[in-house]
């Protein structure tokens, strides 16, 4: 099932229900569509502005830039999902003989590495957008700061959220070039999350 297109109050009942889909991941996606749309909107709130006449081409730049990466995240969602059922239904075939095990463990290692890989994508999307949302709270309409600065928030969620994915998936992947690359690859995301919300919340509070 796709859960890109269902009501907000549709999707938080399957949040809420017994079904591991859509999980934690799927929501750290959705986190991220929500940063760039707030960034959009702070920039869509500056351009055409008498007053900020000086940022406009930086603003529609903006907008440019996050409008498909909001189509790309809310895409996520879904491929997040997909990706965990995948490994969910690796671990439901057959395993009576030797045949069938070896096929089941390859299965396994490779819907696990795409589990993995999903939400390391979103996590580098997310990541990608960041200094978008540093710029509108820079240079936006400061009227809108604090969209930016919830913008922020909801983009350091969503990276720290999906790496929390990619992390459990990490564990049970027995390709040990890929969990060490990816593993420090991780590490590196999580450090510039934090201390790319922690910049723009410095700018948000010194202008409320």
């Amino acid at each position: 099932m796709d859960f890109s297109n269902s009501t907000i109050t549709d999707f938080m009942d399957r949040v809420m229900s017994v079904d591991p889909v859509p999980g934690g991941g799927s929501v750290s996606a959705l986190c991220g569509a929500l940063a760039a749309s707030l960034g959009c909107m702070v920039a869509r709130l500056t351009a055409g502005r008498k007053k900020y006449a000086d940022v406009e081409a930086e603003m529609l730049d903006v907008i440019d830039t996050l409008t498909p990466q909001v189509e790309a995240l809310t895409d996520d969602i879904d491929r997040d999902s997909h990706a965990y059922a995948a490994v969910m239904a690796a671990f439901k075939l057959p395993k009576e003989t030797d045949d069938e095990r070896r096929v089941r463990a390859g299965a396994i290692q490779d819907a696990t590495r795409q589990a993995a890989i999903v939400p390391l994508e979103v996590a580098r999307r997310v990541t990608d957008i960041f200094p978008y949302i540093a710029l509108v709270a820079t240079k936006g309409n400061t009227n809108a700061i604090t969209d930016a600065a919830v913008a922020a928030m909801a983009a350091r969620t969503a990276i720290l959220g999906a790496l929390l994915n990619v992390k459990i998936n990490l564990g049970s992947i027995t390709d040990a070039d890929f969990v060490a690359s990816t593993a420090a690859e991780v590490t590196t995301l999580e450090a510039r999350a934090i201390e790319m919300e922690k910049q723009v919340l410095e700018i948000a509070n010194a202008k409320i």
